[in-house]
């Protein structure tokens, strides 16, 4: 079965009345954890950004809490769990804010965290990636929401060039 384009999609919900629109939403909640976690955003979460920044936040600072540091193989594989969380999060919302703001945390977490960042090049690339990528998202934000961004950046020892 091919799937329709985003634009059909969007054609036929328009036709649909309300009351099928809601059993349509809550069968594809019950299809996917995602579906439900992306419409749980939408419906109670996307109004108080800051609050959901907040909670992620505090999510990801369990995370490295409850992380096993004996062995460097268990650090990685607990950070790339932790990344494909944070991206998953990064995703609803769909906010460029948002995800400087928890790239730059999760950046500031780990380095903070005592693990040997240095010591270890896949943590090392790991780290650098998502300062690069949070550096591209700040390159395509306006000038003034740039500054604080960059400013922590440097903080975290990322030289900004803007591109």
């Amino acid at each position: 079965m091919k799937a329709a384009t985003i634009h059909e999609l969007k054609l036929e919900l328009s036709n649909i009345p309300a009351e099928q629109l809601a059993e349509l939403c809550i069968r594809l909640a019950k299809f996917k954890k995602e579906n439900k976690e992306l419409l749980t955003y939408l419906l109670f979460e996307a109004f108080d950004e800051h609050a959901y920044i907040e909670n992620i936040k505090a999510e990801v600072e369990d995370q490295f809490r409850e992380m096993n540091t004996t062995n460097l193989y268990f650090v990685k594989k607990s950070l790339r769990k932790i990344l494909r969380t944070l991206t998953k999060y990064i995703r609803y919302t769909g906010s460029p804010e948002t995800e400087v703001r928890l790239l730059l945390f999760f950046c500031s977490t780990l380095k903070t965290s005592g693990i040997p960042i240095e010591k270890n090049p896949v943590i090392k690339n790991m780290f650098q990636g998502q300062l690069k990528k949070a550096a591209k998202v700040i390159a395509g934000m306006h000038e003034d929401l740039q500054y604080e961004y960059i400013r922590d950046m440097e903080r975290l020892g990322h030289s900004f060039s803007g591109k």
